[in-house]
């Protein structure tokens, strides 16, 4: 696929990649964070209706699932589960094939008393908890998973180095988080200070990953998000792919959308599949 994608392919509601089925592994896009604004990107979708019809660009791109931030009328992040609610329909009308997990990210701005109530209001059907942010409150920790548990809430864990694994294989042998939960995201660089991420971080982390957790998903910052991708679905991972941590093309320049981004991975993807089935 060109980098002279044009986003308007998608709205005008052609998909860009022919096959019937979706890339395996499993795509899921975060279109929007906690922190960029539009100074950033203008592209980067902050309303609930252009979250929403983002979702359904990248849905037609090729995304699986959505991780759903939400923001204030002031662009700031929020945990606010009227906001959830409302974006959830939104996403639900427009992408109704696509999933939504939404984060409980503190951002610097949330206690986890917080994170909890968000839980446990929204019940939603799947969200991202940071252990790291969680056991700021190692009494609280114990409640925040089994509500989450209580609601069926599929609990992806996200981890930003091997010490996060350690605490979380710690609250697993403990029983503070229920043992069928061991779905994770490793996170692959930094958004502050800016460390880009790099492929070579990848294997270290997954190899003390061990077989404690066979359902693994990557997201990466900066440019390099498009390597790392692929390397981590060469390695048996699933791929999270965003403004949310890049807004950029491969080669550094500005991607006109995220839905851009989305396509390319997933037209990628299609091509390895296809050279090895031929192979």
């Amino acid at each position: 696929m060109s980098d002279s994608y044009n986003s308007q392919q998608l709205t005008q509601g052609k998909r860009i990649v022919a096959p019937l089925h979706k890339a395996t592994p499993r795509i899921t896009v975060a279109p929007t964070g906690a922190r960029r604004q539009k100074t950033d990107h203008s592209a980067l979708p902050l309303t609930i209706s252009e979250i929403a019809e983002t979702a359904r660009d990248c849905d037609r791109a090729g995304a699986d699932g959505i991780h759903l931030h939400v923001r204030n009328s002031d662009g700031s992040h929020s945990l606010d589960t009227g906001l959830y609610r409302e974006a959830i329909g939104e996403i639900e009308r427009l992408a109704p094939d696509m999933s939504v997990q939404i984060t409980t990210e503190a951002a610097g701005l949330f206690e986890v008393p917080a994170q909890l109530a968000c839980l446990s209001d929204l019940a939603p059907a799947a969200a991202s908890i940071s252990v790291r942010e969680i056991m700021r409150a190692p009494d609280l920790a114990r409640r925040v998973y089994a509500t989450a548990n209580d609601a069926g809430t599929e609990v992806q864990h996200i981890l930003y180095d091997t010490n996060d694994i350690a605490t979380l294989r710690h609250l697993l042998d403990n029983g503070t988080v229920p043992s069928s939960m061991r779905d994770v995201i490793l996170v692959l660089g930094r958004y502050a200070p800016p460390r880009p991420a790099r492929t070579t971080e990848l294997a270290p982390f997954v190899s003390a990953l061990g077989n404690d957790f066979p359902s693994w998903t990557v997201c990466a910052f900066g440019a390099g998000e498009h390597a790392v991708m692929l390397e981590a679905a060469a390695m048996g991972g699933h791929l999270r792919v965003g403004f949310e941590n890049n807004i950029c093309r491969p080669d550094g320049t500005l991607a006109a959308s995220n839905a851009e981004n989305i396509a390319r991975i997933s037209t990628a993807l299609r091509a390895t599949s296809r050279k090895e089935h031929t192979s």
